[in-house]
C-alpha cells in the first residue's frame, strides 16, 4: 500500500449523497429521467446539416465598431 493511501475513507460528500441514495432509492431514476428530457436527445444530421449551411459568418468581437476613416 502507497504512502498516501487511505482504505477506508470516504468523504462528508459521499457519505451525504449514500445516505440520501438510501433514503430515496427512487432518486436516481428520477435524474435519468431528467437528464434524458434535457440531454440525451437523438440528433438528426440532415437538420444539423441545414443550420450550419444557414449559418452566418461572425466578427470575433461583435461589439467592437469599424474604424471611421475622417
Amino acid at each position: 500500500m502507497g504512502f498516501f493511501a487511505r482504505p477506508h475513507y470516504t468523504s462528508d460528500v459521499t457519505d451525504f449523497i449514500d445516505s440520501l441514495k438510501t433514503a430515496n432509492p427512487a432518486l436516481e431514476a428520477a435524474q435519468r429521467k431528467g437528464r434524458n428530457l434535457l440531454w440525451d436527445k437523438q440528433v438528426n444530421r440532415n437538420e444539423q446539416q441545414d443550420i450550419r449551411a444557414g449559418q452566418v459568418a461572425q466578427k470575433p468581437y461583435p461589439y467592437q465598431t469599424e474604424p471611421s476613416e475622417h
